[in-house]
């Protein structure tokens, strides 16, 4: 039974911008401060489509998977359409790739988007799904072979992470120079107020990571081993071990052996317990070329729960963090004096990693925690619209707006009235 709506009108509105920022089978995040198809927005992005428009939800994820390259890895950001003004454009990043890509990858949240969107209507979704899951598999396969080295997930650039300046990430890149990456000018701060984005510092690190990553052709093997920036991620490594497993079910009712990929999902379940950290009591990110913890804990700890993962001691310090705010699940811990409630990744909540936490909350048997979470998200938007992210504390609006990863999360989770157990 379809669960009733909290608002007619706002679901008409968060449609209405998942069709303002289409442009042509797939979708911009927002328009103005984000002109091109990001990885893991566009996974989003097809989950709210399916709510009404089946067809396009699949399109967005071919189209996606489109510009996939021969190694099996989908970058984070296509460049479908030349816009001159944002900044790094793919002149900066120089992969050489047609369509035109950024030379890294993004939270691989594809295949348990494409589950769910597979539940709406299996039959209809059977054909669409049979394309797209040899594409899936080689990207998981990729993530595998060119991320997992240590056992878990790293990344080699914190905007592969999708949280690109949380401070789970400041102590890599202390080892980053970015003193010599010339000038250059940003867009995303004559959008958006520059205190709620990454500062220059961070940004001369980012542009010397990608530099790098040009100068080698982006041999992946190389930026691994001796790339600036190398860090474990609790959060890509807990959606990955989500993915696998989502991978792994539609895979079994399309009829193939999924031997390697429980084999994958097995081996990253095992390495978890190497990024716990017994003194923030929690998953905690790790500095690969020092073997040194980051010593903080942020919302990507709390994905354990959407991989199956969980503890008494991790359910004690969820709500730690959780009750010192008043708004969704903050992206950074409020007691450390890195917190700061509207700097993109370094303290706001984040609407789409509310509802990633959520569905694993449920499907861990936390109704209530999982209701909690989706009645906090949804006051947010009812109060404020569609925004990007939000001050956790006072619920300001942050970042950009008529936002399509939020309306998406709208239509498919934060307007849904709460069910008789108390579930998202």
């Amino acid at each position: 039974m379809t669960n009733p709506r909290i608002s007619p009108a706002l679901d008409e509105q968060a449609r209405a911008i998942l069709r303002g920022n289409d442009r042509g089978g797939y979708t911009v995040p927002t328009d103005g401060l984000y002109p091109y198809q990001w990885n893991w927005d566009s996974a989003f992005a097809a989950w709210g489509f399916a709510t009404f428009d089946l067809d396009r939800a699949w399109t967005e994820l071919d189209t996606l998977f489109s510009a996939q390259w021969d190694d099996g890895m989908v970058p984070h950001i296509i460049f479908h359409k030349p816009d001159p003004g944002y900044f790094p454009g793919p002149d900066v990043w120089g992969t050489g790739k047609s369509p035109e890509t950024s030379g890294i990858s993004q939270p691989p949240v594809a295949a348990t988007m494409a589950r769910l969107i597979l539940d709406i209507d299996a039959q209809a979704g059977r054909d669409r799904i049979a394309a797209l899951y040899p594409k899936m598999l080689a990207w998981h396969r990729w993530w595998r072979d060119y991320r997992c080295g240590s056992g878990v997930v790293a990344i080699t650039h914190p905007w592969e992470s999708g949280r690109d300046n949380c401070p789970d990430w400041d102590i890599g890149m202390r080892n980053v120079d970015g003193s010599n990456v010339g000038e250059y000018t940003r867009r995303d701060t004559g959008h958006v107020d520059p205190s709620m984005r990454p500062g220059k510092a961070d940004y001369d690190r980012y542009i010397a990571m990608v530099q790098f990553g040009r100068e080698c052709g982006w041999d992946q093997a190389e930026i691994v081993k001796n790339g600036p920036f190398l860090m474990a991620d609790p959060g890509i490594t807990f959606i990955l071990l989500r993915a696998h497993d989502d991978l792994a079910a539609m895979g079994r009712t399309l009829g193939h052996d999924v031997s390697e990929i429980e084999g994958w999902a097995a081996d990253l379940r095992a390495a978890v317990p190497s990024i716990w950290n017994a003194e923030t009591r929690g998953y905690d990110a790790r500095d690969l070329k020092t073997g040194r913890f980051s010593g903080r804990i942020g919302s990507a700890a709390f994905l354990a729960y959407l991989a199956g993962v969980e503890s008494p001691e991790l359910d004690v310090r969820m709500t730690e963090l959780w009750d010192a705010v008043r708004y969704g699940f903050p992206s950074a811990d409020p007691a450390s004096a890195d917190f700061d409630p509207r700097r993109y990744w370094r303290g706001p909540s984040w609407p789409v990693v509310n509802a990633l936490m959520a569905i694993g909350l449920k499907d861990r048997g936390h109704h209530a925690a999982a209701e909690r979470l989706r009645r906090e998200t949804a006051e947010l938007i009812e109060a404020h619209g569609f925004f990007e992210y939000f001050d956790p504390i006072d619920g300001t609006p942050c970042g950009g707006d008529a936002f399509t990863w939020t309306a998406a999360i709208w239509l498919t989770w934060a307007g849904l009235a709460a069910d008789t157990k108390g579930g998202a």
